[in-house]
């Protein structure tokens, strides 16, 4: 086609020598990056986060730019590659795209149900009553909802943790709002710093995980790295928690109805998850959805029962059978109260990442971080910068340039994007919640303030990996 190789030449779209190897040995694909089509993807993925990064401003959920964004942006590989007689490349990496995604996005989606089970059956409610009726001072359930943070974000996600505990504290804290903003930060880095030795606590960490770049049991190596930057803060910030003991509040509530049931079948789905991965070599999807499929069963039988003992002398059809006011169990209920937002975004993210690094940016960007300047020093500035930009498309960014760098660093890289999130309130989606939650007490500032605290603890945390994993660097 000489007509084609002309106007390739003509304006400059794609340079003579664009055929590139990845220096970190995948196929060889077209070097984008200093033409037109790459500097326009680079554009638009930049308005897109910005328009992210304005949402608490312009009520613009962020899963709508990043969506129009990807489109956008794998039109422009399209054609570029098409315009190089190349009509296989861009369809076979948006096609690896997709399916990534679709392993996360199901995973996500039988967990987010499950939490959302456990929540309608009043588990977290439950557990929120016990603490407040308790009686305990201000220091004691600062110490406490900071440890059930760290170890409840490694089952429950990080989100959903610190709003548990962030919803403990403002009913104890009442108007104390110097004791109700410092909690809060705490919340946050525990529930950060627990969502990154787990691969249920964070998408950065399932995302690891079902890359099979870190082992499920390997996770646990950052254990002691994480607990270090929750507690140096958490010892800091302490001292200016008063041990003043409020007045206990009784508040009862009762678990629902299956709701232990309901724990035991998460934990048995986690362990299906786990065992499919490591003995059957099968993707950790499979597990999760065998136990979603249980979980819907059981879910079948606890509507009914529930169904007889609400209505037992009424007929007709079911939809007839009760009020809005005493519905039974529903699971489907329970599957649209999923975060599609959030699981909307991750579609966008995934796939303007995925087509950048078609276009070739990543490989460049790989090569200055992670050869020029070290893994260590490259692993650091990870975590840095998930506190300013989220640690969703940074992580994706890491394993798409899949750099060649040791295990140890691997789990560096794993633990900063969870925990350097901490480092800002709008770092983690823990903080940007909890600033909704507790609007006018804990805010950006109320964070910033103990800022350095939470750099120290970083720092220290990374420091301890280094020594005591030092086998596996």
């Amino acid at each position: 086609m000489p007509w084609l190789r002309m106007m390739i030449l003509l304006f400059g779209l794609i340079p003579a020598a664009c055929i590139a190897a990845d220096e970190f040995g995948s196929q060889p694909s077209l070097d984008l990056t200093g033409t037109w089509f790459g500097i326009a993807s680079v554009i638009i993925f930049v308005l897109a986060y910005l328009t992210v990064m304005c949402e608490e401003f312009i009520h613009l959920r962020k899963s709508k730019p990043v969506m129009v964004a990807a489109g956008l942006i794998w039109t422009l590989v399209g054609i570029a590659y098409a315009l190089n007689g190349d009509t296989e490349t861009a369809e076979q990496a948006v096609k690896s795209n997709i399916l990534e995604y679709a392993e996360l996005l199901l995973f996500l989606l039988a967990a987010m149900t499950y939490i959302n089970t456990m929540t309608e059956r009043n588990i977290f409610k439950a557990l929120r009553s016990w603490l407040v009726s308790k009686g305990y001072t201000l220091r004691t359930i600062f110490w406490l909802t900071g440890l059930l943070a760290f170890f409840i974000s490694p089952v429950a996600d990080n989100l959903t943790t610190a709003l548990i505990m962030a919803a403990v504290i403002m009913a104890v804290g009442g108007d104390n709002k110097a004791f109700v903003g410092v909690s809060c930060i705490n919340i946050v880095i525990a529930a950060n710093a627990g969502g990154a030795y787990s691969p249920f606590g964070d998408i950065t960490t399932l995302m690891v995980w079902q890359r099979g770049v870190v082992e499920f049991f390997e996770f646990f190596d950052i254990f002691i790295p994480s607990a270090i930057n929750w507690l140096i803060p958490a010892v800091i910030m302490s001292f200016a928690v008063p041990k003043i003991q409020p007045e206990a509040m009784q508040e009862a509530i009762k678990i629902k109805q299956g709701g232990f049931i309901v724990i035991g079948l998460f934990v048995m789905t986690i362990c299906l998850a786990v065992t499919m991965h490591n003995y059957l070599n099968l993707p950790p999807v499979l597990g999760m959805m065998t136990g979603l499929g249980i979980l819907k069963i059981y879910g079948y039988f606890l509507r009914r029962d529930e169904i007889s003992k609400m209505y037992p002398h009424i007929g007709g059809p079911e939809e007839t059978r009760y009020n809005d006011k005493a519905k039974p169990f529903d699971i489907f209920i329970s599957m649209r109260r999923a975060e599609w937002d959030t699981l909307m975004f991750f579609y966008g993210v995934v796939l303007c990442v995925g087509g950048l690094g078609t276009i070739g940016y990543l490989t460049h960007i790989s090569h200055y971080i992670y050869i020029d300047l070290g893994p260590t020093t490259a692993n650091t500035l990870v975590g840095i910068l998930s506190a300013i930009v989220d640690n969703i498309p940074i992580m994706f960014a890491v394993l798409t340039m899949n750099p060649d760098m040791s295990h140890g660093q691997w789990l560096l890289v794993t633990m900063t994007a969870g925990v350097g999130g901490s480092l800002l309130s709008i770092g983690s989606a823990a903080g940007v919640a909890l600033m909704g939650q507790a609007r006018g007490v804990y805010t950006f500032f109320t964070h910033l303030k103990w800022s350095w605290a939470i750099a120290l603890g970083y720092a220290l945390s990374i420091y301890v990996h280094l020594i005591i994993n030092a086998h596996l660097m």
